[in-house]
């Protein structure tokens, strides 16, 4: 498999990053592409180069020369496309959050065992080198046990509440959009709290338009976590450790800037890259795809799985059904 065809599936926002991404990444390329608008699949596709441009969804799923789709649908979507893209021998790579709930994400491994194909969670920020970089410092010890951590991700969307963001059809809500990194961070740095509890503002469309959430792992050791579609915040992440402190700089799930301090030595650490930061994870599983693993190392099922169980414990906490 010497260039690996990729097949996108949804051509959002995302949709766009990655594909431009991926024109930072050798032997990849976007070999087809689908949306319900053949009119939009056909603008994306010739912006990117695509030899497909499919008005299906199933279209592009039975395509035998597409190696590889990333499926950049609504969070309700995941769920359906993913067995579906399975079901036809295709690995998948989907974005965040995988799915709905831990139902089905455990259902989407089963298909991919089944299927004997290779499946990943699109979570970005864990195989970026900032994040690499941090999770191996407090990893090494020198920093000593961690105290509290701070994460935080909002911004002030439009108040639009056909938007997907305001809708609860399709998944809307601060949480599973952009909650879910601070979330990730506490688990991947922290592990798994012993009590979480959560308050949220829940809006005129049913959907949490701002969270506060706390992780317990002992009486050492916090994490305050928040997450809002209402107003702008710095989006940062700071660590407070018994022998020093690591910063993560504003847009701490793709920054390119770290600030340790280390028994009172401060050092800032840059990590610049040229493009968005989606073409490290383009390569993570291009590499596993090539080596025909079925999972990723770095982006686990057992931590997938624990992630979407995070968040429907948080979920149920603050009241946040979805259909």
């Amino acid at each position: 498999m010497k260039t690996i065809r990729w097949g996108i599936l949804g051509l959002g926002k995302i949709a766009n990053s990655f594909a431009t991404d991926m024109q930072h990444v050798n032997d990849s390329v976007v070999y087809a592409v689908a949306s319900r608008s053949q009119d939009k699949a056909d603008e994306f596709g010739a912006k990117y180069k695509a030899t497909k441009c499919y008005n299906s969804y199933n279209q592009l799923a039975k395509d035998p020369d597409v190696d590889a789709v990333y499926i950049a649908t609504p969070h309700v979507r995941h769920y359906e496309d993913t067995l579906l893209c399975l079901s036809h021998g295709k690995a998948v790579l989907c974005e965040k959050p995988f799915a709905m709930n831990l139902q089905q994400v455990e259902e989407m491994i089963r298909v991919a065992h089944a299927n004997n194909v290779l499946l990943m969670e699109a979570l970005w920020t864990r195989m970026m080198p900032h994040f690499m970089f941090v999770k191996e410092e407090l990893e090494s010890g020198k920093f000593g046990a961690v105290k509290t951590l701070n994460a935080d991700f909002s911004f002030k969307a439009p108040l639009n509440f056909e938007g997907r963001l305001y809708n609860k059809d399709l998944g809307g809500g601060s949480l599973l959009d952009i909650g879910i990194y601070p979330v990730f961070c506490a688990l991947s740095l922290l592990g798994i709290p012993e009590k979480i509890t959560a308050k949220a503002k829940i809006g005129k469309t049913e959907v949490d338009e701002e969270i506060e959430i706390t992780f317990n792992y002992n009486s050492e050791t916090q994490a305050f976590l928040s997450s809002s579609i209402l107003k702008d915040t710095p989006t940062t992440a700071t660590l407070v450790c018994e022998n020093g402190i690591i910063y993560l700089h504003s847009k701490f799930h793709h920054t390119d800037k770290v600030t340790t301090i280390l028994n009172g030595v401060k050092v800032e650490h840059d990590f610049r890259y040229t493009a968005k930061g989606y073409h490290f994870e383009i390569m993570h599983f291009a590499e596993l795809l090539r080596a025909h693993k079925t999972e990723s190392p770095l982006m686990s099922f057992d931590f997938s799985k624990t992630l979407i169980s995070t968040l429907d414990e948080i979920r149920e906490l603050i009241g946040l059904h979805y259909t």
